[in-house]
């Protein structure tokens, strides 16, 4: 009966590799409730089944069940630092920051050249107000690959909330210098150092980063918003009306853009609308903004 074992062998084989077909397919299209469904299936179909628990994780996870994916994550090796890269991911989301640092602190203990999970621990510190040790992430980031532009970014930011804004402008620079030409898809920088001079009131300056910002990135609220704000700084109250409204239009539920507005609407001597801008603000205000 040697050729029954062979016949369900290769059975076995090829409905694996069908479902692993239709479980990518399903990711790369972002139908992640289909590709966590075919990749469960695989995982019964398939004998090298642990190999599938990292992408059926990270489908569970861009598709909200977040505890599921953790429950996942928690089957895998240990010492695999993607998995516990994810699981801090995951844990963040769910509120638990002293364990997605301690999971990012075990991955770094295995891997200390994992530049994902150095970012992720210094985003978690800076959001912390723990910016200098933030700022160590990051420069360790930068030793690991000099071309870092997230890693500048951020640092600046860091600088920035140490009060160090000699050094806070340097890092911009350095970050806007390799993001120029090589990445013309990113925005972050454009919209940070922006942030940084209307605090400043260096308004002229503040105006020409947000706008370049929402021209790299037309589908980010903050881009607008901030460009509209460098509009009002710049006393040209009419023109930052468009740039506020698509802020709102890009994102109804960020209560910033709907406060200037407001104020903005009011000078202009539109005060039904600027009473009911002023209103929503208020309401949003009230809620609590998701983790991002």
């Amino acid at each position: 009966m040697v050729w029954v074992g062979a016949f369900l062998f290769l059975f076995g084989a090829e409905e694996c590799s069908t479902l692993l077909s239709r479980a990518r397919l399903a990711y790369e299209t972002k139908n992640y409730l289909s590709a966590i469904l075919e990749f469960e299936r695989a995982l019964i179909a398939c004998p090298d089944s642990g190999a599938l628990l990292l992408p059926l994780a990270q489908a569970q996870l861009l598709s909200q069940r977040v505890e599921a994916a953790v429950a996942t994550l928690k089957r895998i090796d240990p010492r695999n630092v993607a998995a516990l890269k994810l699981r801090a991911d995951a844990v963040y989301i769910l509120g638990d920051e002293p364990e997605a640092e301690n999971l990012l602190l075990q991955a770094l203990a295995i891997e200390p050249r994992h530049e994902p999970s150095l970012y992720t621990l210094g985003r978690i510190y800076y959001q912390g107000k723990r910016y200098a040790e933030a700022a160590e992430r990051f420069k360790q980031m930068i030793i690991v690959d000099p071309k870092s532009y997230k890693a500048y970014d951020n640092l600046a930011l860091c600088h920035e909330a140490l009060g160090q804004d000699d050094l806070a402008v340097k890092k911009y620079l350095q970050a806007l210098d390799l993001v120029y030409k090589e990445h013309p898809e990113y925005d972050g920088v454009y919209a940070n150092m922006a942030d940084f001079y209307l605090r400043r009131e260096q308004n002229e300056k503040a105006f020409q980063l947000a706008a370049e910002a929402a021209r790299r990135n037309p589908s980010s609220a903050r881009n607008f918003f901030l460009t509209g704000k460098a509009l009002v700084k710049l006393n040209k109250q009419e023109l930052s009306v468009r740039w506020l409204e698509q802020a709102i239009a890009l994102d109804s539920e960020y209560p910033e853009p709907r406060y200037l507005l407001s104020q903005v609407y009011r000078k202009l001597r539109r005060p039904a609308d600027a009473t009911a801008q002023l209103e929503r603000f208020q309401e949003l205000s009230k809620k609590p903004r998701a983790r991002r």
